[in-house]
């Protein structure tokens, strides 16, 4: 079972049975893997953790990411990683075509807030995926609109962007018009980031913090390039139409 005193909540306390305060493993499991959770404990089983809801989705991208990255690592790198622990000496050669981050900004968004609809935008994302012939990323497809309801929307707020904010958002509007639909992250990204340099930003974290706060409603988000390619450039220039139209509202 678990040694709860090797376990702080968000507060830094120690986590009791009988305090309540933490995380149950019923409540991991309703927004993160088991294998995640497996994961999470064992990578570094000798230290306090902080085992509250805010570090599911990190757990779950490092998870994968550890499983990603086994196959090519030399012999001492594989000893270190906890994945064929996990799994019994055999790791699933399956990967997730995008991060637990990039879904939870995903189904963040009004109108895709079920696995269906999420569904559909993963699968123009990631061709040749399906509900059957991937039930892991079913699996986290589902556990990313539980955490995302309860824990992400109700935290969201557009700002409207400044006039600085403003050029740089109808100029970036531009650039995506030039590009073809179906134009992948990395094109998006430089498209981006160009932009971004285009404008009098201190700097370029500045822009995408603007990005964040106008288009998401969050203080950080995403890669750009990749949430673009995820929901579609129509569908983002229809955020960034929204901003501008904050901004007049406002002015």
């Amino acid at each position: 079972g678990f040694n709860y005193e090797m376990f702080l909540d968000e507060k830094g306390e120690k986590i009791s049975k009988s305090k309540g305060n933490g995380l149950s493993l019923e409540e991991w499991l309703r927004y993160g893997s088991e294998p995640s959770l497996s994961f999470y404990i064992y990578r570094e089983p000798k230290r306090a953790k902080s085992l509250h809801i805010g570090v599911i989705p990190r757990a779950v991208d490092e998870y994968w990411q550890f499983r990603g990255n086994y196959p090519a690592q030399a012999i001492e790198q594989k000893l270190g990683n906890p994945v064929p622990h996990i799994h019994g000496g055999k790791v699933p050669t399956t990967t997730l075509p995008l991060t637990y981050g990039l879904l939870l900004n995903l189904v963040s968004l009004p109108g895709v807030a079920d696995k269906d609809t999420a569904w559909r935008f993963v699968q123009r994302y990631a061709p040749g995926t399906s509900q059957e012939s991937d039930p892991e990323l079913d699996e986290l497809i589902g556990l990313a609109v539980n955490y995302a309801r309860d824990f992400v929307v109700p935290t969201l707020q557009r700002r409207a962007p400044s006039e600085l904010e403003a050029e740089a958002l109808r100029d970036l509007d531009g650039e995506l018009a030039k590009l073809p639909a179906d134009a992948d992250g990395e094109l998006i990204q430089n498209a981006v980031f160009e932009v971004g340099k285009r404008h009098p930003f201190e700097s370029l974290r500045g822009w995408f913090q603007a990005l964040y706060e106008t288009l998401l409603g969050s203080s950080q988000g995403p890669r750009m390039g990749s949430f673009i390619a995820l929901y579609g450039i129509d569908n983002s220039r229809k955020l960034i139409a929204e901003a501008l139209q904050s901004t007049l509202a406002n002015g």
